[in-house]
């Protein structure tokens, strides 16, 4: 699976180490190992809130947002190359985010990235039940990570 970053924001070498392993430990876990893409963008305050107003009509800053190509894993797994879709974190939300709740930004960074991996395979936390599914299948994929402390 290619994993195409790109960034509006300077963002260091570790980081998008740490992205690609959140990729990976997402694919592993999930038994997806065929070819395809998946694009991740680091963006600004004022772009995701551009971004959430014009994809999603919220006219509100977020932390990130997720473009699924697929309605379900099973679609993506019909598919012998899959464009999984794209992931837009926002850089200062997880800065702030890190801040508020006393972690790192490296543990931000690779949260956020699982969770929108998650949202890409068809995964959501509208109900409890699904709430549940998601969070296991997060926890498990963060403490695939190395340095996502």
């Amino acid at each position: 699976m290619d994993i195409l970053i790109d960034s509006d924001r300077k963002i260091d070498a570790l980081h998008l180490s740490l992205v690609c392993d959140a990729v990976r430990s997402v694919l592993e876990i999930e038994g997806l190992t065929g070819e395809g893409e998946v694009s991740i963008l680091f963006v600004d305050d004022e772009e995701i809130q551009r971004l959430n107003d014009e994809y999603r009509g919220i006219n509100e800053v977020t932390d990130v947002l997720s473009f699924p190509q697929f309605e379900t894993i099973e679609d993506i797994r019909s598919q012998v190359y899959s464009v999984l879709g794209d992931v837009v974190i926002n850089l200062d939300r997880c800065k702030e985010q890190a801040s508020l709740f006393g972690h790192s930004l490296q543990r931000e960074i690779a949260y956020l990235t699982i969770h929108s991996m998650y949202h890409l395979l068809g995964y959501d936390h509208m109900d409890p039940v699904e709430k549940t599914q998601m969070r296991q299948k997060e926890e498990k994929a963060f403490a695939l990570i190395k340095g996502a402390e």
